[in-house]
């Protein structure tokens, strides 16, 4: 792809986007829907193209757009998730029943995540994310059931597709990403930093990292 189409087709989906999330009112303010603007104008710079990262700010301005395959990821916020906070437990909802409950000691954290596919092609995104901490332990995302209208799920992107979709559920969330859950020790949270790593489901050998805020 060359450099003035990419930036084309980046501007397109970024519009698509936008006017996604500006064609309903469900829980976005105007504060929101600014915050999603800037978290996607950094998409098209080959200089935030990148196979590594470090995340950079509650507003995802300097969070890393991660190539892994043909999708661009964006790894956005990152945080505790309290079941007994209003907004978490309805982030938290659906959980497998073996799930629910956490060991003591034991914290459910949020990765919110963006996918962008600039391609007209449909593509697979991940489905190999997972978190490890400074001693190597490493740990795997769980899915809620489909009525968990937040969480991000492993399939297909379509063309000139992102995830989550516009005028979806996620959509309109504070940060627009789709929701990745684990669950980590405490202390591997005060053991700074954690690294997400996300690995490309049509060769495994290709993937990219990020440092997460905690």
């Amino acid at each position: 792809m060359s450099t003035a189409a990419g930036k084309n087709s980046t501007e397109k989906l970024r519009l698509q986007a936008i006017r996604g999330r500006m064609s309903g009112k469900r829980g976005l303010t105007v504060a929101a829907a600014a915050l999603a603007a800037i978290s996607l104008s950094a998409c098209g710079a080959a200089d935030n193209r990148t196979t590594s990262g470090t995340y950079a700010g509650e507003d995802g301005a300097s969070a890393p757009y991660l190539n892994v395959g043909p999708l661009v990821y964006q790894v956005q916020i990152s945080r505790s998730l309290n079941p007994y906070e209003t907004e978490d437990s309805q982030y938290l909802a659906g959980m497998p029943k073996a799930e629910r409950e956490l060991k003591p000691g034991e914290e459910w954290f949020g990765v919110f995540m963006m996918v962008f596919n600039e391609h007209n092609a449909t593509h697979v995104d991940a489905s190999d994310i997972t978190i490890y901490d400074t001693e190597g332990q490493v740990y795997h995302p769980i899915v809620p059931n489909s009525t968990n209208l937040y969480a991000y799920r492993p399939g297909k992107v379509a063309g000139k597709g992102q995830i989550p979709a516009p005028d979806t559920t996620a959509s309109y969330g504070p940060t627009g990403g789709a929701l990745l859950y684990y669950k980590i020790p405490l202390e591997a949270l005060e053991d700074r930093p954690l690294t997400i790593k996300i690995v490309s489901p049509t060769d495994p050998a290709e993937a990219a990292t990020a440092e997460l805020d905690v």
